[in-house]
């Protein structure tokens, strides 16, 4: 007799940093992490969300909510205490709808170089997937012609490299960014500028004068550093994939590999 299918969890979110590791070198092998704990973690303990909350926007029991919670504290507390390494990856999950709706992006001219830059008064705005705003710049013959800051209208993580490529942008200047929103700007043809603080108009002259750094892989998934630092940060972090073999610690339908 076939077991129960297992049912499907819906997620959120795409996560945006895939892999964590420990200052120096990890100490055995990796530990995974399915996307579906991963959102469990985010509901209720970033967001704040009680179980009940949790199962019913996640589609599954409050039972499993317990259970899939228990278990990712667990591998977190082994990652940190530990020292080993922690890969997002895989798992019985289903994405829920993003809303893609904002304000009608101004028409980009002929030939015309669009640069768009995350926006916070004035700023760079230090995660990528949590940017609420851009702010785009329309360039030709190294001049500025028009500039404005528009909205995402609720777009995020996974979605804000659509959100950008049908916007028209060619370049993307940004703060801290995961590899997996690297890889789909990279596909939509959009070259990134990451670890970028300060002014978005500096930046975007430095661009124009060609002394803005190139930082493709800037994130926060940090390792090898001497100091401790956040998300939310000004320089690049340069996360890069885990080593040595996975332990698949008490993983349910993970696809890891």
């Amino acid at each position: 007799m076939a077991g129960r299918r297992e049912k499907l969890r819906r997620v959120g979110i795409i996560p945006e940093y895939r892999g964590f590791t420990p200052d120096g070198l990890a100490s055995g092998d990796a530990i995974d992490m399915t996307v579906d704990e991963l959102e469990v973690l985010r509901l209720c303990d970033l967001e704040g969300l009680n179980q009940e909350a949790v199962a019913q926007q996640m589609g599954i029991a409050r039972a499993t909510v317990a259970a899939i919670c228990s278990r990712a504290h667990r591998k977190v507390a082994n990652a940190l205490v530990n020292g080993r390494a922690l890969i997002i990856e895989g798992g019985n999950i289903a994405y829920s709808p993003i809303t893609t709706t904002t304000a009608a992006w101004p028409a980009k001219g002929v030939g015309t170089m669009r640069v768009a830059t995350t926006y916070d008064n004035g700023n760079i705005f230090m995660h990528f997937g949590r940017s609420e705003q851009f702010k785009i710049y329309d360039i030709q013959d190294g001049k500025v012609l028009n500039e404005q800051v528009v909205g995402t209208g609720g777009t995020g993580h996974g979605a804000l490299a659509g959100l950008l490529a049908n916007g028209g942008v060619d370049t993307l200047i940004c703060g801290g960014i995961g590899g997996g929103a690297i890889n789909a700007l990279a596909q939509a043809g959009i070259t990134v500028y990451a670890g970028a603080q300060g002014s978005c108009d500096a930046c975007v002259e430095a661009l124009i004068a060609g002394t803005l750094a190139q930082n493709g892989e800037a994130t926060c998934g940090c390792h090898s550093h001497d100091h401790e630092h956040t998300h939310e940060h000004g320089g690049s972090c340069g996360c890069h994939g885990h080593h040595g073999h996975h332990d698949h610690e008490g993983h349910e339908g993970c696809g890891c590999h």
